[in-house]
């Protein structure tokens, strides 16, 4: 490698020139931001204080609310800060941080999205023994398991990752340290790190994915036997937030790494990036309060209560 200045510090080039609409997109996506965080901490509260939510559905539930603050938290106020000042310094250190914190919860989310999915499948085709197959133990298990895989599964291709030698550019050409961009800075050869990457990420998604398809298929198998339509809606609609939000969550990631790097517009990427790291988390309390008459029936409780504390 002879002398060669390892790099200290990268450099987010965010979305490029933006021609005198960075403001507009300041103000959009932190509204976006901050909607995202006031819908799941809605959530998580009315969950936490309302009783006839406090069941093993919205058990899974709330941890998906807490999971989503995180999860748009690792890249949001980088992002905002990136389109003020049209590129952003990162340190080595901050940038292995937020790959790892970002990685893991990503694979928390899809471990999530099956233990849900799987709650799903009791409450339909098993009610009956569903209050003792699906205990606080049970939760607790599913829920944490999740938790620690999704912390412990990116930590060997993110080590192995920021082991390479990043010696010439240090300019990322996205708006957070992601693992294509970051490899493009690579001046040893990051075959091995990407063969580790495809092995680990096809087994936290598709995994997760195939068990949760199969529950769905179930569920689909068992409500098409239930005789009457009434019947049939009120057990499909326990599924129906759930499946919209599986569907925008893996449709919106397979867009972005099921294609080939080497095939995708870099423009193109930031625009689906943009999607499941910012927007989905938005639409995903959206989607779980505006569907879902509990929820809402309990957010207006809260709502009364609280404007009856204000008036006293």
């Amino acid at each position: 490698m002879g002398n060669v200045t390892m790099v200290k510090e990268f450099l987010l080039l965010g979305f490029g020139s933006l021609h005198g609409l960075q403001f507009f997109l300041f103000g959009t996506f932190l509204g976006i931001y901050v909607m995202t965080l006031l819908g799941n901490i809605l959530i998580l509260t009315v969950t936490s204080i309302d009783r006839s939510l406090q069941t093993p559905m919205y058990f899974f539930l709330s941890n998906f609310s807490f999971l989503e603050i995180w999860y748009t938290t690792s890249i949001a106020p980088k992002m905002l800060k990136t389109l003020l000042s049209g590129q952003e310094a990162i340190s080595f250190a901050g940038c292995v941080a937020q790959f790892y914190f970002f990685g893991s919860m990503a694979v928390v989310e899809c471990f999530l999205l099956a233990a849900m999915s799987y709650d799903r499948y009791l409450a339909v085709c098993s009610p009956l023994q569903y209050p003792s197959l699906m205990s606080l133990h049970t939760c607790i298990l599913l829920a944490g398991g999740s938790w620690l895989g999704g912390f412990i599964t990116p930590v060997v291709t993110v080590t192995m990752t920021f082991q390479l030698q990043f010696c010439a550019s240090n300019e990322i050409d996205h708006f957070f340290c992601d693992l294509a961009p970051v490899l493009k800075l690579a001046c040893s050869d990051p075959e091995e790190v990407e063969k580790a990457t495809f092995l680990m990420a096809s087994f936290v998604t598709m995994v997760p994915f195939l068990l949760t398809v199969a529950s769905y298929i179930n569920i689909v198998d068992a409500v098409l036997r239930i005789p009457s339509a009434a019947g049939k809606q009120k057990a499909f609609s326990t599924c129906s937030s759930h499946l919209i939000v599986v569907t925008l969550y893996y449709g919106t990631l397979g867009t972005v790494y099921a294609i080939p790097a080497a095939t995708q517009a870099t423009a193109l990427n930031k625009v689906f990036s943009l999607l499941y790291t910012v927007v989905t988390p938005m639409v995903n309390p959206i989607v779980y309060s505006l569907r879902n008459k509990d929820v809402k029936r309990a957010a207006q409780r809260l709502l009364s209560q609280w404007k009856r504390t204000v008036k006293t």
